[in-house]
């Protein structure tokens, strides 16, 4: 089972998400809270594999609930739930170390996959916001392409490989049958990859490896 946190500040809306993650059968929404502060501090009681949050709440903001976590409780990943897909939240939610962005007003079978793959160590966006990063991605200027080409040679071949596939949104399971190799072995050079480049997670790994060319554009 995915145990999950989920942190929204109205409880007609906890109960629907909590409802549609219930029904996909693997996944139990172990604790509930109406804050980022309080997300926060059920976290480190219950340590769920995941944290749901909702952007905007009282008190401590899901962004900054999210960074909050990533220093106490880095082993939890987390998921940004909003209505929201305007561009500053996309990357502010990116920034503070989010493995995942799911609009409320999308599909609910969105949600459940957003959280099954941010489980399995992967990341997800959901579609709409995927098209705007990669939208962004494609305009963006050639200090950036050259400065990501320059952190990336400094990685061995198996490390680009790794993340080129981390950049495809491969799970570690997926690149493990890719590779030929154990799924273990497989999480050690995600960490190093991670460690060498400087990024928090694999979803800022996916866009350093889109600007460095690793990743077919289409």
């Amino acid at each position: 089972m995915i145990r999950v946190l989920l942190a929204d500040d109205e409880p007609m809306i906890r109960a629907g998400v909590a409802a549609i993650l219930g029904a996909a059968g693997d996944i139990d929404v172990v604790a509930e809270a109406g804050d980022g502060h309080q997300a926060v501090e059920l976290a480190l009681k219950h340590r769920p594999d995941l944290c749901l949050l909702d952007i905007r709440m009282p008190r401590l903001d899901g962004l900054e609930a999210a960074a909050e976590l990533g220093r106490v409780l880095p082993e939890s990943a987390v998921v940004m739930l909003t209505t929201f897909s305007e561009d500053a939240y996309i990357a502010s939610a990116l920034g503070s170390g989010a493995a995942g962005f799911v609009l409320k007003s999308g599909d609910p079978r969105e949600l459940i996959s957003g959280v099954r793959a941010v489980a399995e160590g992967g990341a997800y966006l959901t579609p709409s916001v995927a098209r705007r990063v990669i939208s962004h991605l494609g305009t963006g200027q050639l200090g950036r392409r050259a400065d990501a080409r320059a952190r990336t040679e400094q990685l061995t071949g198996r490390e680009r490989e790794v993340l080129a596939l981390v950049g495809s949104g491969l799970s570690n399971a997926e690149i493990a049958r890719r590779l030929h190799l154990v799924e273990g072995t497989v999480k050690a050079y995600v960490s190093q990859v991670l460690a060498r480049l400087g990024v928090r997670n694999r979803v800022q790994a996916a866009i350093l490896a889109y600007e460095a060319g690793l990743v077919p554009q289409e």
